[in-house]
Formats: C-alpha cells, sequence, structure tokens
C-alpha cells in the first residue's frame, strides 16, 4: 500500500532529506516527485521554497476474521426444535407445551444485544473543544498616536505585497511596540526562517521611528512565530551542545541574525563544561558551541 508525503526545502536535495528524515527511511526506499522549484525573491519577498511529494510503501492492514460463535449456538439450539415437535401427536392434550422452546431462544437474544450497547461509549471527543478558542480581541489605535502610525504603515506596506493582512499594534512599554499581523495564507509574510518578517520590521523601525520623537523598537510578528522560533532554537541549542560534551569537539551552527544568536548564547549560558561565541560577518555570522574543561 502506497502513501505520499509532501515536504519542502530551501533546494529540492534539502526537501527530499527533510522528508527521509520525517519518515525514517532511505532514498532507496521512496520515489520523489517534484511539485515546485525554488524561487528566490527579492529583498525576501516573494520567496518560495522548493516542494517535493515523497512515495513510499507501507505494509497492508491484516484483517483477522471472527470466529464461527454462532454456528455452534445455532446447532445446540436446533436440538430442542427436533425432539420436541415428536410428542406433539401422541398426546393431543398437550401441545400447549410447543410454546415452551419457542420461547427460549427469546431469553437469550438481549445477550447478544448487550455488547452493542456497550460500544456506544463514543463521545470522548471533548478534548477537540480547546480548538475553538475564542478570537483575540484588538483595541483600536488612538488617532494620532504611534500605534496608528505604525499599523498605517503596515497597512500599505501589505497591500503593495499583495496581502489582505491587518496589523494591529499595541504599546508594550516606554519605547517599545509589538505589531501583530492578522489574516489568512500568513506563511509567506513570515519567509524562510522568519527572514521576510525580520525585513517588513526592519522598514517599519526605519520608516515610522524617523516620524516620530524619541528612540522606538517595533517587533512585528505573525501568528506568534517568535514566541515558536525561540523555543525552537533552544531545544536546537541545547541538542548541540549535548554532542558537543559527547564528541569533546566544537561545532559551528548555521547562520543567523543578531537576535536568534542572543537566544543561543542565553539558552547556553548556565550548562556545565559549554562556552559560546560568535563568529564571522554578517549575513553569514554563526554561533560556535565549545567543550572546556
Amino acid at each position: 500500500m502506497e502513501k505520499t508525503l509532501t515536504a519542502t526545502g530551501k533546494t529540492i536535495d534539502l526537501a527530499v532529506e527533510a522528508a527521509l528524515a520525517q519518515l525514517g527511511l532511505s532514498r532507496d526506499d521512496v520515489s520523489v516527485q517534484v511539485l515546485q522549484q525554488a524561487k528566490s525573491g527579492f529583498l525576501g519577498f516573494g520567496a518560495q521554497p522548493a516542494k517535493v511529494q515523497v512515495t513510499y510503501e507501507v505494509p497492508d492492514p491484516v484483517v483477522v476474521p471472527e470466529k464461527p460463535k454462532s454456528a455452534l449456538g445455532s446447532a445446540s439450539r436446533s436440538k430442542p426444535k427436533v425432539n420436541n415437535p415428536a410428542p406433539a401427536p401422541e398426546k393431543k392434550s398437550e401441545p400447549p407445551k410447543a410454546a415452551a422452546p419457542k420461547a427460549e431462544p427469546k431469553k437469550e437474544q438481549p445477550k447478544k444485544e448487550q455488547p452493542k450497547k456497550e460500544a456506544k461509549p463514543r463521545p470522548e471527543k471533548k478534548p477537540e473543544a480547546p480548538k475553538a478558542a475564542a478570537p483575540k480581541t484588538y483595541a483600536p489605535a488612538l488617532d494620532g498616536s504611534v500605534e496608528q502610525k505604525i499599523e498605517v504603515f503596515l497597512k500599505g506596506l501589505l497591500e503593495q505585497m499583495g496581502s489582505n493582512a491587518v496589523p494591529h499594534c499595541v504599546k508594550v512599554d516606554e519605547n517599545t511596540y509589538k505589531a501583530e499581523l492578522v489574516g489568512d495564507n500568513l506563511g509567506y509574510l513570515i519567509g524562510r526562517r522568519g527572514d521576510t518578517l525580520d525585513a517588513i520590521q526592519h522598514l517599519a523601525n526605519y520608516s515610522v521611528g524617523r516620524n516620530v520623537e524619541g528612540h522606538i523598537r517595533i517587533n512585528v510578528d505573525a501568528e506568534d512565530y517568535r514566541a515558536k522560533r525561540e523555543d525552537s532554537l533552544r531545544k536546537y541549542a541545547r541538542k548541540k551542545a549535548q554532542q558537543v560534551l559527547k564528541a569533546r569537539r566544537r561545532t559551528t551552527l548555521e547562520p543567523m541574525n543578531a537576535y536568534e544568536r542572543h537566544v543561543i548564547h542565553a539558552a547556553l549560558q548556565d550548562m556545565e563544561n559549554i562556552t559560546t561565541h560568535s563568529t564571522g560577518t554578517e549575513p553569514n555570522r554563526r554561533v560556535v558551541i565549545e567543550y572546556v574543561r
């Protein structure tokens, strides 16, 4: 029995490797069909990953036939029906007794129906209820406020990108604002490892920051990508650190921006026998995890 899995990656090879890693199979165990070639956008906009469809074999389910219990039961019930009709012609006064064997199978019928009633308690799909969480509500920005200026700029930028997403901005502290993009199909606004989202954030800080008093910082997010990315980076850093401890050799991670490198450093700063530092120049600056005694 064949099944398929769709995976994406920066290149066709990386997409295939991602699918094989998820399935736990080798390249010889699957067949690959390219659904979409990778496309590089302009300044991170419009970039699309490569997409492949991997076909693999899984064993067919084994159907175990039920034991023929009903055959024995019907055979045992047929005996009283054959023996009881015989005395009826000899004694004409005893025909009412013929009704007794007919009532016996009726007593056994409820026993067959009991297991069917036990199979009914299936309304245990209540865990799906939390999915219907109440949508977030956003208070409208006041006229002339910094929040309104950020929303107006982001709305115009998103329209130029062909997106119907709506920005909602709130003030976090004295100089920090958080703008959340709300809508459908936000994946291309996030981009590969958040590069498109970082570009939108950089443009917002540069454009709006010139037109307000004082220094402000704008954080742009969509679908809680920032929090999910931080959690993923922490797990990735701990996994790599364990490999360094086991091999007692340093390892160099993939290129990251300054914020992601900060998350890696913070995640490993209290780990024994492990030290971290950055090397290289932007945009290819990397974190080095090193073993120390």
